[in-house]
């Protein structure tokens, strides 16, 4: 093994400061791309669900030019869950969404792993907050509601206009549309408020 550190170490020295501060700066500029990328996937060939904002605590205040965000879906009743031990501390789930009359989608049931839907209905991956509430004796066990995220829950918007947002969000005047992949990995698409849109993504 030393054998083979050796020459390697050699030849890392002998490659010019220059050229690996190059390498670096493409490696995170390819990076980025592909995240662009991928965020752009989910946009062009998502399915669009509408979901209902919430008020949000008062002491969650607006965090620099982004609108903190909490939905009808971010609380979901754990259904067939509810007692199992969590696989992880902060496990991933599947919930199946369907629409209601309003237009807005709703949470019919979370599972642990990918279910068939049939449309309109759309499966959304989201993140159990701490064990799914930290139930049972040992802690570890989903209780009766769990706590999910699905990285939907912040919004950046140009400076001085989050206030306003975070009015109509707690009136509940704010609606956020969302691409979902049959994946379940989801994305921002568009905001609305009071049913019109104000800010929506580039598809680029």
């Amino acid at each position: 093994m030393n054998g083979m550190i050796a020459p390697l170490a050699a030849f890392w020295q002998r490659i010019p400061k220059a050229a690996l501060f190059c390498a670096a700066i493409l490696i995170q500029c390819a990076l980025l791309v592909l995240m662009v990328a991928d965020r752009m996937q989910i946009l062009r060939n998502g399915v669009e669900v509408t979901l209902q904002t919430q008020p949000v605590d008062p002491r969650d205040l607006l965090r620099g030019d982004y609108v903190v965000l909490s939905y009808d879906i971010s609380q979901v009743a754990a259904g067939n869950l509810k007692g199992k031990v969590a696989d992880a501390r902060h496990p991933d789930v599947f919930v199946k969404l369907a629409p209601k009359a309003d237009g807005a989608y709703q949470a019919v049931s979370v599972h642990a792993e990918p279910v068939t839907v049939t449309a309109p209905e759309v499966l959304i991956r989201g993140r159990v907050g701490n064990y799914g509430g930290s139930c049972g004796d040992d802690r570890r066990r989903f209780c009766d509601k769990l706590p999910i995220k699905y990285g939907l829950e912040s919004y950046f918007v140009p400076e001085g206009e989050g206030k306003k947002l975070e009015d109509a969000r707690n009136q509940q005047k704010l609606r956020i549309v969302v691409a979902v992949l049959p994946s379940g990995r989801a994305a921002i698409k568009r905001m609305l408020l009071d049913g019109e849109p104000v800010y929506e993504e580039p598809l680029y």
